[in-house]
């Protein structure tokens, strides 16, 4: 006899995870706004875009503090590091279900996704 209450099968991850994973490199980020259940979801789009315009910043920084010598040269590590927390703490934020907008980008984060 079959079961009148078949387990409900879902596919992919849940948003929560997928809002997590989007911080942990820009790949992932990139991908879930290309792949079709992820881009049509605003929360997973949001830190997505996040993730992209964190990069983006960051990169513009290292670049700064790589031209500035000795001063930049010893805070570059520095904000390494203070990146590295920061990226950590969304990613725990986002697989709590909460949305932290960062300060400038997120604003730019939730414009992208719609919000």
């Amino acid at each position: 006899m079959a079961d009148p209450n078949p387990p409900v099968v879902s596919s992919g991850l849940s948003d929560n995870a997928a809002g997590a994973l989007a911080y942990v490199t820009i790949i992932p980020a990139i991908i879930f706004l290309l792949l079709e259940p992820y881009n049509k979801k605003q929360f997973v789009r949001f830190h997505a875009w996040q993730c992209i315009f964190l990069f983006i910043a960051c990169i513009v920084v290292e670049i700064i503090l790589g031209m500035i010598p000795i001063v930049g040269w010893i805070i570059l590590p520095f904000f390494g590091l203070g990146v590295l927390v920061l990226v950590i703490f969304l990613i725990i934020k986002a697989s709590q279900g909460k949305k932290l907008v960062l300060p400038v980008i997120g604003p730019f984060a939730e414009k992208q996704a719609g919000a």
